[in-house]
């Protein structure tokens, strides 16, 4: 259940979370539309970051589409499957930590394969990139960090604790439905109890950007393939040490969240966490995967 970390990144871990987002388990009211032009809001997103040129549209519309195809034949079923599990784990009664905890590593255990298959779809655009290209990206990414910090950090911890609050309770009712007075209220004490995450997470995003934008300057060398890949796959030792403790910390408490909000509800809690598996169950098991 996607309902925690504050999860924007650089470039070509944004790019490929956003593929993740893109074929995987989205918020979009409609995920077969969101599935089905996937590979339209990914270069339009991309080139919020660097302007390219017809030749790498092409490549990277090509490389997409055979990632698509993959994606549509070999996870969604993946997906499918544990739709029905959870489906039928809060069809009578709430599920207790140990479920929901089970149920969150579920979710996780999907975005390895697709993070690997989609790291040579990032390789391919990142080496084609000239000199010019790459100082778009930079003062686009330079930007892009300011406009965040300045969205995410109020003027008080309080106000940026409240801020969170109030992301993490939309994330959550796209599961849970909307929250009574004695779930926001969890919600806002569990928000104050996260101390300097947002701090710690827009400092990791920098990290990351520094560490791309140095292996960028090799990107002509034989081993940049495995730099941006180790970049990509082993995004939290970038980010460095307090970052890796914060998303830990984070899984642990997201999970207890969501235990909490569950005892919280009614049956219309439950009622709402069960349509919701079956809505993108549904919409799954319409898509239809087109020929590779």
């Amino acid at each position: 259940m996607d309902t925690g970390h504050e999860s924007a990144n650089s470039f070509a871990k944004s790019f490929v979370l956003i593929l993740v987002l893109a074929f995987g388990l989205v918020g979009c009211s409609s995920t077969k539309v969101a599935y089905r032009y996937a590979d339209w809001g990914i270069v339009w997103w991309v080139e919020d970051y660097v302007s390219l040129t017809a030749d790498q549209k092409q490549q990277l519309n090509n490389d997409i589409a055979q990632l698509r195809q993959w994606h549509c034949s070999a996870e969604l079923p993946r997906y499918q499957a544990w739709l029905d599990e959870l489906e039928s784990d809060v069809s009578n009664n709430p599920p207790d930590q140990a479920t929901v905890e089970y149920h969150q590593q579920q979710l996780f255990s999907f975005f390895p394969s697709l993070l690997e298959r989609a790291t040579p779809v990032a390789t391919n655009l990142l080496s084609s990139l000239s000199d010019e290209q790459v100082q778009e990206l930079a003062d686009n990414m330079a930007q892009s960090q300011r406009e965040m910090e300045e969205e995410f950090l109020a003027d008080s911890p309080e106000a940026t604790a409240e801020a969170r609050a109030d992301r993490t309770a939309e994330r959550v009712e796209r599961w849970l439905g909307e929250l009574n007075s004695e779930q926001r209220n969890i919600v806002r004490q569990w928000s104050a109890n996260r101390g300097a995450q947002t701090e710690i997470w827009l400092q990791g995003r920098r990290n990351w950007q520094v560490a791309l934008l140095e292996i960028l300057e090799g990107r002509d060398e034989p081993t940049f393939e495995a730099e941006l890949e180790y970049l990509i796959l082993n995004s939290e030792e970038v980010r460095g040490e307090a970052y890796k403790a914060m998303m830990a910390e984070s899984r642990v408490a997201m999970a207890s969240l969501m235990h909490d909000l569950i005892l919280a509800g009614d049956n219309t809690t439950l009622a709402h966490l069960q349509n919701r598996a079956v809505e993108l169950n549904n919409d799954f098991e319409a898509l239809t995967c087109s020929p590779a």
